[in-house]
């Protein structure tokens, strides 16, 4: 397992960005699919995006599609979400997530999660 610290979490203003960063601990970064996956107010966890270990494949949820970008630096152990035009909607806590595969991310199968950073988007 791979140990996860969440940060860049905070109140923004709608159309506003922000960048979440997540670094892991550990020597086989480089080796895991990475996610990023959030949880609002009475809603259950959903899965917002997901990077393979090299960088070169991404995936994300249609809610976010065209506003969010994952991208990850191996030799930081480190894992981005860019959030631009941000809305209401996106008001949430942001989690950090590890897998093998980001196949088994998209699936909602994670073998590590961060603490979670509280992304707070108002009107």
């Amino acid at each position: 397992q791979v140990q996860l610290v969440e940060s860049g979490g905070g109140l923004v203003q709608a159309g506003g960005s922000l960048r979440l960063s997540c670094v892991a601990s550990g020597r086989s970064f480089s080796s895991y699919a990475m996610g990023w996956f959030r949880q609002a107010p009475g809603r259950e966890r959903e899965f917002v995006a997901a990077i393979n270990w090299s960088g070169g494949v991404t995936n994300y949820a249609d809610s976010v599609k065209g506003r969010f970008t994952i991208s990850r630096d191996n030799a930081k152990n480190t894992v981005y979400l860019q959030m631009n035009s941000l809305k209401l909607e996106d008001t949430a806590v942001y989690y950090c997530a590890a897998d093998t595969a980001s196949y088994r991310l998209r699936n909602g199968v994670v073998g590590s999660w961060g603490q979670g950073t509280q992304v707070t988007v108002s009107s």
